[in-house]
């Protein structure tokens, strides 16, 4: 017989998560006024990096920039493929939010908001054989505020934009300065506000996973444990989880398998990654592997979570402020060729809103022209990631882990533990 552990009874779960008995929703602890400080801080970062740019203005449509520039959030899964609202924020002027019209009572009266207008929709959905007309109208709106607020500069940085609107705001004689490097760069640096209302994301998370833990039983499928981690962020005022990314037993290799009716069964492995957007719009993106019924590990399992631990905390302690992406990749774990098939896409990669720049290769990776030049800051976030296994073997082990860069090394943020089996 399988030697299981209580998961009800483990020492490690935090005192206050009594799910077995009907848990209320979690306690938020965030201060008063800290989500102020936190607008404040992030509007500043965007208008600094677009006043480095030289451009008159930065027009966002991308709903994870206009959170981070304005915290006015809008439908944010509808319209990250749906045109239906956007903002323009100037260097030295206005921040003005085009809201969906029968939405615009989101955006007023938020504190780094100074306008709200209704937007001009020309996505096809909306305007169909009309895109073009409406696209000029558009075109037309954008092009009289850059002229009023832009000073005689004539630099417009863009996020996204559908085709069209190109060569309508440059029959206005605008220029389109690419806009990803100044919502990347801005975003990446947190404040203290940022990292408490991170901190609350987290916990919400670990919540969730904790409840996963409990549910991870034979005869559970995959989608009935995911959602367990759904309903701890939605009731504790979480948005939405990116992905699908958990699977048990043989649909762990290869890896990015989403969650699907496969029942588990005793000491099948189960990995996911969170992914998960959640209260104040802040991402917990960590990830881990047990088994079903909390068996102990095969020698198998045990080898393949240990080299997996070994290269999250590893590359974890090496990062330094200022080190680069390259001295990095020269001190990372190298993993055994045997594991290069299937590595993850990226050892490290920063977090905040959601996954966000930069995005470090493995070795493997870099050691053949992967990556860029970049260094570690202070105020960075970053997630440290692994996925072990073998290319034909059964399972995948999947770890991450949640960190912050400080100006004498790094802080773990998260705290959901490992397993205890190396």
């Amino acid at each position: 017989m399988l030697n299981k552990i209580d998961i009800f009874s483990d020492p490690r779960k935090p005192a206050y998560l009594n799910f077995e008995a009907g848990a209320a929703p979690l306690k938020n602890p965030v201060p008063p006024g800290t989500l102020i400080k936190a607008r404040a801080h992030r509007h500043k970062r965007m208008k600094d990096k677009v006043i480095e740019r030289d451009c008159a203005a930065i027009l966002l449509y991308d709903p994870l920039n206009i959170r981070y520039a304005t915290d006015c959030s809008d439908m944010q899964v509808w319209t990250l493929h749906n045109a239906a609202r956007y903002v323009m924020l100037f260097a030295d002027g206005p921040t003005i939010c085009f809201e969906y019209k029968q939405a615009m009572h989101l955006a007023e009266g938020l504190d780094m908001v100074d306008e709200v207008r209704p937007c001009i929709s020309w996505f096809y959905f909306s305007a169909g054989p009309r895109s073009e007309e409406k696209a000029n109208l558009w075109a037309d709106e954008i092009a009289d505020l850059v002229r009023k607020h832009g000073g005689g500069n004539m630099r417009l940085a863009v996020d996204k934009l559908e085709p069209l609107g190109f060569d309508a705001l440059r029959s206005h004689g605008i220029e389109i300065v690419e806009g990803q490097q100044i919502t990347e760069q801005a975003r990446r640096n947190k404040s203290a506000e940022d990292l408490i209302l991170m901190d609350w994301t987290l916990r919400v998370c670990e919540a969730g996973m904790w409840r996963m833990r409990e549910n991870s039983v034979a005869g559970k499928t995959e989608s009935e444990i995911w959602a367990e981690l759904h309903y701890e962020n939605i009731r504790n005022g979480g948005e939405w989880i990116e992905t699908r990314l958990l699977s048990i037993g043989e649909r762990t290799n290869p890896w990015f398998q989403e969650c699907s009716d496969h029942v588990g069964v005793d000491s099948d492995m189960l990995s996911f990654d969170t992914d998960l957007i959640g209260p104040y719009g802040y991402c917990a993106d960590i990830s881990r592997s047990w088994t079903i019924g909390l068996v102990p590990p095969t020698d198998e399992q045990k080898r393949l979570y240990e080299h997996a631990v070994n290269q999250i905390m590893h590359n974890w302690k090496i990062i330094q402020p200022g080190m680069s992406y390259h001295e990095f990749n020269e001190k990372s774990w190298r993993m055994p060729e045997e594991f290069w098939a299937r590595r993850y896409g990226v050892a490290v990669h920063g977090v905040g809103l959601c996954d966000e720049y930069p995005a470090i290769p493995t070795h493997v990776d870099m050691d053949r022209g992967a990556g860029y030049e970049g260094e570690f800051q202070p105020g960075d976030v970053l997630c440290v990631e692994t996925c072990t296994g073998l290319e034909g073997g059964r399972e995948c082990i999947k770890l991450e882990i949640q960190v912050l860069v400080t100006e004498d090394g790094t802080r773990r943020l998260d705290e959901f533990p490992l397993e205890d089996w190396i």
